[in-house]
């Protein structure tokens, strides 16, 4: 996407070693069986989890979420998280049938034979205690998961809407389709009647995000960052952070697949 806004040309120049790294990471070449991609998606599928929890705070930033209902922010920037929202929260699976993309990622991990205890552990104890530490302990999350989304949340947790809409465009959003072209390839040849759910999942974020979701979000940060240099310094160093972030777990996922031979 060819831009005229130097602020935003300057935060894509700064991250691109980094989205260079995550694209090319060696976790893919890993992945030759389907026991390796089901460590994978043991991993990934918390990733996720915390990407719609990403998405859900810049939802309630952005616009009214309660009653009595008020105007917030502009409309245009309203628009734009709501248009992602609904794509994400509520999509279509392989049938036409609504799900969110969360959900369908559940469906492809149970037809894979990849182990869904623990992120349903998690979510069900993180309902009652909401507490993240408790919700690793008592699901056993691996600590490279852990990891990542102590990180999302303490994004979260800052509540800049233009950090929030940087890291969630740059650091997940933008990063998604090219990430996951490396995994696709011929893997539903390969394993006939189990990855065909996680085939379409990759096709649907390579599709709907590569070319609408990545446009909106990107106008979206520019809107909040605005002219504002300390908002595009912190904006750009929140997706390092989370770039890195991402790294670390793909070394880990890595790692577990090693172990696991």
């Amino acid at each position: 996407m060819i831009s005229t806004n130097t602020h935003l040309d300057s935060l894509q120049s700064s991250i691109e070693s980094d989205r260079e790294t995550i694209i090319h990471h060696p976790v893919y070449q890993h992945m030759h069986g389907i026991e390796d991609i089901r460590v994978f998606m043991e991993h990934h599928v918390f990733a996720v989890w915390d990407f719609m929890s990403l998405l859900k705070s810049l939802q309630t930033k952005l616009t009214c979420t309660t009653a009595p209902w008020f105007p917030v922010g502009s409309a245009d920037t309203r628009f734009l998280i709501n248009e992602i929202v609904v794509g994400e929260e509520s999509d279509v699976d392989m049938n036409g049938n609504r799900i969110s993309h969360f959900e369908l990622y559940l469906q492809a991990m149970e037809q894979a034979g990849a182990n869904t205890t623990p992120i349903r552990t998690f979510i069900n104890t993180l309902k009652q205690s909401r507490d993240l530490e408790t919700a690793f302990e008592t699901a056993k999350v691996p600590e490279a998961a852990r990891a990542f989304v102590r990180q999302t949340f303490s994004i979260i947790g800052e509540g800049k809407s233009h950090v929030l809409a940087a890291t969630f465009t740059f650091g997940r959003e933008d990063l998604i389709p090219n990430m996951f072209h490396a995994l696709i390839q011929d893997q539903e040849n390969r394993f006939p009647g189990q990855l065909s759910i996680f085939k379409y999942y990759l096709e649907r974020h390579i599709e709907v995000d590569g070319d609408h979701h990545s446009h909106l979000a990107i106008q979206m940060t520019e809107q909040l960052c605005c002219t504002d240099p300390q908002y595009w310094k912190e904006a750009t160093e929140s997706t390092l952070v989370s770039l890195k972030s991402r790294v670390a777990l793909w070394d880990g996922v890595m790692n577990a697949i090693r172990q696991s031979h």
